[in-house]
């Protein structure tokens, strides 16, 4: 997978789509962060957390049959191209 796109919209394996706000660095490892946040949630409705995940677990790949893949991609999180498949219904 490529590198973490910064203002992109990630689809992530169980459906939610989330933008790319940064890429930062952790303090104490130099280890890049992804900065995100959710473009819905249920669970956060105005968009107002900011979520950070190390930068190669927001890459890493999973297996499509992985439990709770509903979307069967390769990889977490996705680069969506385009949204014409609604998978948060």
């Amino acid at each position: 997978m490529k590198n973490v796109e910064i203002g992109k919209v990630y689809r992530h394996f169980k459906g939610n789509y989330y933008f790319v706000e940064n890429i930062g660095k952790h303090s104490e490892t130099g280890e890049n962060v992804v900065i995100y946040k959710h473009l819905y949630s249920s669970d956060d409705p105005d968009g107002s957390y900011i979520w950070v995940r190390p930068e190669n677990m927001f890459i890493e790949k999973i297996d499509p049959n992985k439990k709770g893949n509903i979307t069967g991609q390769s990889y977490r999180f996705e680069l969506v191209e385009n949204l014409s498949k609604d998978y948060t219904n």
